[in-house]
C-alpha cells in the first residue's frame, strides 16, 4: 500500500436557492458579520469547526443532502435572506449614507501597506498584534466608506501553527495554503489582464503576480512570487511570514515596497496618500521617488514630494522590533534603485542611518525621513518613540517633535461576542451607528439589569470553557497524558463550572511582556489559586517568535509550573493561539492580565477586546491602559522602574499584583449579594465595557487618521506637486541651504532682559541674531513665557513671535524686538527659540534644527 494516497475531494453543487452562499464566502465581510458566520454554523456546526471557520473549504465539504434540505427549509431560507439583505445593503450603501464629518466625494485615495493582515483565522496572513490591527483598520475603513486600498504579501504558508510538546516545547508547523481555499481572485490591469510586475534583485528580475481579496467594500492586494518563470528560491520569497534569514527578509520588503506601488500603478490606481504601517514596507518611498525622478525631478525634490504624501505609524517600543539590515546587504539589493535615483550609495545609506545602529540600515529611520506625518499608537508609546527617534530632529525636544498620538482601537463588530451582538440588535438596533457616543453606551449598559448582565457573561464563560475543554483534550491526548490528568482537566472545563475566577493571559510570548511575573512568589500564588472556598484558574496562551529562544523558554517554564503542585489543575497552557481562540478568551475570562515591562507596551489591544465584552483588565499602566484606566473600570499596577534594578522592579510589581489579587480582586468577585453574584463586580464589569468601547474602537481610530494625517497629507502633497513639483524642488533647495549654513547662526542679548517689572510696565526685549548666509525670512524667533518655577512646572507657555528690525547694512547682525504688555503679577520664566521656517513645511519643526537662548 502506498504511503501517500492520492486525495479525492467530491464537492457538492449548491442548489439554485443557495448559490449566493459563494458570494458570502468570497468576501471577508463574513469575518465580522455575526449573522453571516451564524448562517454557515447553522448548516453544519461540526464541519464548520473542523474547517477552521473557512467558508470556502466548508462549501466544498458540506453534505449535498444537507444543502438540498436547507434549500427548502423556510426557517433557513428566512435566515439566509436576512443575511443577504444585510450584505447587499452594506455593499450598495453610498458614502453619503455615512454620517461621519469629513466624508466627501473628493476624499483622497489612501494606499495602506503592511506586512501582515489579521482578518480571520482562516487566512494565515498574520502573526500577532500588528496584523490584527491592520485587519481591523481595513474593516473600519470599509465600514466608513473610506476611499482606501491595502497592499500586503500572499503568504502561501504564512505564520506557523503552534503545538506544545509534552515538555512544553513549542513545535512550529507550516502548512502550504491552497489558493482554492482562499477567497482571492487575480487582480487585473487596465487592459483586463492579470497584473504582472517585476522587482530587480541581485543578478535577476523577480516576477510578481497580484491577488485581490475583497474586504467588505475595499480591496486588499496581495503580491505573490509563486510563478513558474521565477527561480525556485524566488518562488518561495512570499511563502513564510517572518521566516528565513536577512536576505529573504530584505527581498520580501523589496517585493512589497517596490513591487507594491508598481502593482497599483499597473491597475491604474493612483493613491493620493501612502500609509506605511510599521517600517517593513518603507522601500516604497524610494520607488515613488524613482518615478518622479524619471519624470524630471531631482532626487531631493522628489523626496520632499513623496514625504508630503506619506503617513508612517510606528508600533513598537522594543529595539528588536525595528528592521535593521547590513550596509552591504542594502547596497547589493538596492543597487538598481540607487542607479535609477541618480544618487550615491552613501546618500541611500544616510536615509537609514541611526545612532543606535551606526553600521546598519534602519527601516524605521527611512520611514521617518521619507514621511512628514507620523504617529505612535498610545500616549505613552508616542513619548517613547519620540525619544527613540529624536535623532531625526536633533535640536527639537521629544515632546515637541512631529510625532503625534493616535491610540489604537479594535473593530467592535469583529470582537464583540455573538451574545452581545444579539442583545444589542434586539434592543438597540442603531448601536453600530453610535460606536463613538459615550453617553449612549453608558446609558445602554447601565440600563441592563445586573442579573441579566451577569447571566450573559456566565453564558460567555460557559462557551469558553467548552471550547477550551475540546482544545485541551486534543493537546493532552496527543501528549499521552494520563486518564486521571485528562479527567481532572475536563472537570475544570465543564460548561457548568463557571464559579471559579478565571484569569486570562494571552499574547505573544516576548520577554518584555513578563508572562512569568505572577510566578515571582510561587508559594503565595499557589495559596491564592488553591483556596477551595475561592478557587482561581489561570489560562495562558500565545506564540513565541521562531527565533526568540527566551520567549520559547518562558512557555516551557509556564508548562513546568502548570504540571506541579500547587498549580496542577489551576494553571493551564493552551496551544494554537489564533483569532478564534482569542475571541473565546477575551469574551469568557473574568480578568484580563497584562504585565509588560514599562514602557515597552506600545498599545496592547487584546485588553481592549476583553473590555468591550465586560471583562475587567488587570494591567500595568502602560500602552492603552495608561489612558484607558479611570480608577473604577479595572485594576492597575503602577510601574516602578525608575529607581530600581530590573530584578527589584519585578519583585515590587509582582507583589503589587498579588496584593491586588488577594485583597481586592478575589474578595470583590466572591462578595456575593442576594442574587448569588457580586453586585460590585458587575458594576466594575459594566464600567469596563461602557468606558472602553466608545474610546478604543477602530471607527474612532480611522477617523482620527483621516482628520489628523490622511487629509493634511493629501493637501500638503497637492501643494508641493503644483507646477510639476516646482514647490517641492524649492523646499528641497531651501532645506539644503538651512542645513549647510545653520552652524553659522547664533543669538545673543542686545541688552540683558529685566529681572523684574512693576505692574503696568511693558516687557521690552531685544536679541541680536547672527544669520550668516541666511535671512530673517528663513527663521522665526519666539519668546515662550510661562508662569511657574525654574523647572518649567508651570502653565502652558504663551508664545510671542519677535519682530526682526531691518539691519543697517548687508550681512549685519539682525536685531529682533518684542514689546508686549507685562504678564500678571507673579513669577514667570522666559525662554527664547530660533528655528528655520518656510511656508511649505508640513510641520514647523520638521527640519529638526533649533537654537535656544
Amino acid at each position: 500500500m502506498p504511503d501517500n494516497p492520492y486525495a479525492l475531494e467530491v464537492r457538492p453543487e449548491l442548489p439554485k436557492e443557495l448559490t449566493r452562499l459563494e458570494e458570502l464566502a468570497n468576501n471577508l465581510y463574513f469575518s465580522w458579520d455575526r449573522r453571516a458566520r451564524a448562517l454557515f454554523h447553522r448548516i453544519d456546526p461540526a464541519l464548520w469547526s473542523a474547517c477552521s471557520h473557512n467558508p470556502r473549504i466548508f462549501l466544498r465539504r458540506v453534505s449535498q443532502s444537507r444543502l438540498d434540505r436547507l434549500a427548502v427549509d423556510p426557517a433557513f431560507r428566512l435566515h439566509f435572506k436576512e443575511v443577504l439583505d444585510g450584505f447587499d445593503t452594506y455593499l450598495a450603501a453610498s458614502p453619503r449614507d455615512s454620517d461621519w464629518s469629513g466624508q466627501d466625494e473628493d476624499d483622497p485615495l489612501i494606499a495602506y501597506f503592511c506586512m501582515e493582515y489579521g482578518l480571520h483565522e482562516s487566512l494565515h496572513l498574520y502573526s500577532g498584534g500588528l496584523g490584527i490591527l491592520a485587519g481591523d483598520h481595513c474593516k473600519a475603513a470599509s465600514d466608513l466608506h473610506m476611499n482606501f486600498v491595502a497592499v500586503g504579501l500572499m503568504y502561501r504558508q504564512g505564520y506557523f501553527f503552534q503545538q506544545l510538546g509534552r515538555d512544553g516545547s513549542q513545535e512550529m508547523h507550516y502548512r502550504h495554503a491552497n489558493l482554492v481555499d482562499i477567497p482571492v481572485v487575480p487582480a487585473l490591469d487596465d487592459t483586463g489582464q492579470p497584473v504582472r510586475v517585476s522587482v530587480t534583485l541581485p543578478g535577476r528580475e523577480v516576477m510578481i503576480t497580484v491577488w485581490r481579496l475583497d474586504v467588505g467594500r475595499l480591496n486588499l492586494y496581495l503580491l505573490d512570487t509563486e510563478l513558474p518563470g521565477n527561480a525556485v528560491e524566488d518562488r518561495t520569497i512570499t511563502h513564510q511570514l517572518y521566516g528565513g534569514d536577512r536576505a529573504l527578509r530584505i527581498a520580501q520588503e523589496l517585493i512589497i515596497g517596490i513591487g507594491g506601488p508598481r502593482a497599483l500603478w499597473a491597475m491604474g490606481i493612483k493613491p493620493a496618500v501612502w500609509h506605511i504601517n510599521e517600517g517593513h514596507p518603507a522601500f516604497l518611498i524610494l520607488e515613488r521617488c524613482r518615478r518622479l525622478v524619471a519624470a524630471g525631478m531631482s532626487f531631493e525634490g522628489s523626496l520632499e514630494a513623496v514625504a508630503a504624501a506619506t503617513v508612517f505609524t510606528t508600533h513598537t517600543a522594543v529595539a528588536a522590533g525595528h528592521d535593521l539590515f547590513s550596509h552591504d546587504l542594502v547596497s547589493r539589493y538596492l543597487k538598481s534603485t540607487v542607479d535609477s535615483l541618480g544618487i550615491s550609495p552613501q546618500r541611500l545609506l544616510r536615509l537609514g542611518a541611526s545612532p543606535q545602529n551606526p553600521d546598519r540600515f534602519n527601516m524605521t529611520a527611512l520611514a521617518l525621513r521619507g514621511s512628514r506625518f507620523h504617529n505612535g499608537v498610545s500616549t505613552v508609546h508616542r513619548d517613547v518613540a519620540a525619544r527613540m527617534e529624536a535623532h531625526i530632529w536633533p535640536d527639537i525636544a521629544p515632546e515637541e517633535n512631529p510625532l503625534i498620538t493616535i491610540p489604537n482601537g479594535v473593530h467592535v463588530p469583529t470582537f464583540l461576542a455573538r451574545e452581545w451582538v444579539n442583545f444589542l440588535d434586539g434592543h438597540y438596533p442603531e448601536w453600530r451607528q453610535k460606536l463613538q457616543i459615550p453617553t449612549f453606551w453608558e446609558q445602554t449598559i447601565q440600563s441592563i439589569p445586573d442579573h441579566r448582565f451577569w447571566s450573559l457573561t456566565r453564558c460567555l464563560k460557559s462557551d469558553m470553557l467548552e471550547e477550551l475543554r475540546d482544545r485541551l483534550l486534543q493537546q493532552y491526548t496527543r501528549n499521552h497524558y494520563t486518564r486521571a490528568r485528562i479527567d481532572a482537566m475536563r472537570a475544570v472545563f465543564s460548561a457548568d463550572n463557571t464559579r471559579p475566577l478565571v484569569i486570562g493571559f494571552a499574547r505573544r510570548f516576548a520577554t518584555y511582556k513578563r508572562a512569568l511575573l505572577v510566578f515571582q512568589d510561587i508559594n503565595r500564588l499557589g495559596r491564592l489559586l488553591g483556596d477551595p472556598d475561592r478557587p482561581v484558574i489561570m489560562l495562558f496562551a500565545g506564540k513565541a517568535h521562531p527565533q526568540d529562544a527566551p520567549g520559547q523558554s518562558m512557555i516551557r517554564r509556564i508548562h513546568e509550573f502548570s504540571s506541579r503542585p500547587p498549580f496542577l489543575d489551576r494553571v493551564f497552557l493552551i496551544e494554537g493561539y489564533d483569532m478564534a481562540l482569542a475571541r473565546k478568551l477575551v469574551t469568557g475570562v473574568d480578568i484580563w492580565l497584562n504585565t509588560p515591562e514599562y514602557p515597552m507596551e506600545a498599545s496592547g489591544t487584546s485588553g481592549q477586546k476583553a473590555a468591550i465584552n465586560g471583562v475587567i483588565n488587570l494591567s500595568v499602566l502602560d500602552g492603552w491602559w495608561a489612558e484607558g484606566y479611570d480608577g473604577e473600570n479595572g485594576w492597575a499596577i503602577t510601574p516602578h522602574g525608575r529607581d530600581l534594578t530590573p530584578e527589584e522592579r519585578d519583585l515590587t510589581e509582582a507583589e503589587e499584583l498579588l496584593d491586588l489579587l488577594e485583597h481586592e480582586i478575589i474578595p470583590a468577585y466572591y462578595r456575593k449579594g442576594p442574587g448569588g453574584y457580586s453586585p460590585e463586580w458587575v458594576q466594575r464589569s459594566k464600567r469596563s465595557l461602557f468606558t472602553v468601547l466608545p474610546r478604543f474602537n477602530t471607527e474612532r481610530m480611522v477617523m482620527d487618521y483621516f482628520r489628523k494625517l490622511y487629509w493634511p497629507a493629501a493637501q500638503q502633497s497637492r501643494r508641493l506637486l503644483q507646477g510639476d513639483g516646482r514647490e517641492a524642488e524649492q523646499l528641497a533647495v531651501w532645506k539644503q541651504e538651512i542645513h549647510q549654513h545653520w552652524d553659522q547662526v547664533s543669538m545673543s542679548w542686545n541688552r540683558p532682559p529685566p529681572a523684574s517689572l512693576v505692574t503696568g510696565q511693558r516687557l521690552e526685549l531685544t536679541i541680536n541674531v547672527e544669520l550668516g548666509a541666511l535671512s530673517p525670512d528663513d527663521v522665526i524667533l519666539e519668546c515662550l513665557l510661562e508662569t511657574g518655577d525654574t523647572d518649567h512646572h508651570g502653565t502652558a507657555a504663551v508664545i510671542h513671535r519677535m519682530r526682526p528690525m531691518a539691519p543697517a547694512e548687508a550681512h549685519a547682525v539682525h536685531r529682533y524686538q518684542l514689546d508686549v504688555e507685562a504678564p500678571d503679577n507673579g513669577l514667570h520664566q522666559m525662554r527664547f527659540r530660533l528655528y528655520p521656517f518656510h511656508e511649505l513645511l508640513s510641520h514647523p519643526f520638521e527640519t529638526g534644527r533649533m537654537l535656544w537662548l
